[in-house]
């Protein structure tokens, strides 16, 4: 069975560029984006996940007005990839998944500006909901990674990640790892880097997206820019970068 990737249904989810033309990698002095540049900037911001910690230990509905769609790519940079899609990040997610890639490869793919990730499930179950289906086959930039199941229940380490973020719509950086023991005062020297472990540092990125839902069968999922704020209804993509979204995910059902 060929892929969809090379099908019609791929292509009419794929929103357009400005003026048509394919936008391959958005440029970092051109004013576009801002949340694959802050993911560039890893190094500076390992300091926030102090600010992180503190955010997931409190009620901050004031950070979170509205109820826009959410994606979150998480993971140690040794391990695999997680993909989480919230609703609201106040509650459990509408679909998670361990991705059949490792961090560092999701590192480089960012590095180029432009990340689009294909989930195909040939299950055809007509009693599930699209994000209800287990097996998926993930693509990342139209190279197949493998295959990966969806989880009906967070694993201990993304519950960690999920809770440390319950207030945070967008954004990148490091995590701290789960506590082990008592926790580093603040200034003291030495010891592991902040989220480091095992599989090395614990990295995210969380996104505002627009969801495009095509059928039963098809959804797409548009990373919104923080310069146009909650509008996401650009198709054309004017706003900001000028081309296509940084961040594009499409969970298609073969039928």
């Amino acid at each position: 069975m060929p892929s969809f990737i090379d099908g019609p249904t791929f292509r009419a989810l794929l929103r357009p560029s400005t003026n048509g033309r394919r936008t391959t990698k958005i440029s970092d002095s051109g004013g576009g984006g801002g949340i694959f540049k802050m993911f560039k900037l890893m190094p500076m911001l390992s300091s926030g996940c102090k600010m992180v910690a503190l955010l997931g230990k409190h009620n901050n509905r004031a950070l979170l007005a509205d109820h826009a769609t959410t994606v979150t790519l998480f993971g140690h940079r040794r391990g695999r990839v997680s993909l989480a899609i919230h609703e609201d990040t106040r509650a459990p997610p509408l679909f998670l998944i361990e991705l059949p890639m490792l961090s560092s490869t999701l590192h480089r793919e960012i590095s180029s500006g432009t990340v689009k990730l294909a989930l195909e499930s040939d299950t055809r179950s007509a009693r599930r909901r699209l994000v209800e289906e287990y097996v998926w086959a993930v693509y990342c930039n139209g190279r197949k990674a493998g295959y990966a199941i969806r989880r009906k229940e967070a694993s201990d380490d993304e519950r960690h990640v999920l809770r440390l973020l319950r207030g945070v719509s967008m954004g990148a950086g490091v995590l701290p790892p789960p506590a082990a023991g008592p926790p580093e005062k603040e200034g003291s020297g030495g010891g592991v880097p902040a989220g480091a472990g095992p599989d090395g540092e614990l990295t995210y990125v969380r996104a505002r997206v627009e969801r495009v839902v095509g059928s039963k069968d098809s959804e797409a999922f548009y990373m919104i820019n923080p310069e146009e704020g909650g509008n996401g209804g650009d198709n054309n993509g004017g706003g900001g970068g000028g081309g296509a979204p940084e961040l594009s995910i499409f969970l298609v059902r073969m039928k």
